[in-house]
């Protein structure tokens, strides 16, 4: 996988086909509502072990029934398509 660092345009591209995630900053980010923490932590556990999958590992804020997601590519200084694969794979997560 190309490790290349997106330019403004595609990421605008990428977060259209992604509507609950937004560009914060060097980063992208969503913010998963569940039932209760039970369900909030199911939902991290499964993002873990897809993390560890794919080697790519997401910062994570967790406040009770509450998770959020912050993703970039460290290795390539700012967002990459790595960064919107695992966004799309914590979305089909969620789901579950």
């Amino acid at each position: 996988m190309s490790l290349t660092k997106l330019s403004e345009a595609e990421i605008a591209a990428r977060l259209a086909a992604l509507p609950e995630w937004s560009q914060p900053a060097e980063e992208i980010q969503r913010t998963y509502r569940f039932k209760d923490f039970v369900e909030a932590m199911a939902f991290v556990q499964a993002v873990a072990a897809h993390a560890e999958a794919v080697q790519h590992h997401p910062d994570i804020l967790i406040r009770y029934s509450r998770v959020t997601l912050s993703l970039s590519t460290h290795d390539a200084g700012g967002i990459t398509q790595k960064d919107f694969d695992f966004a799309g794979a914590a979305d089909s997560l969620a789901r579950m």
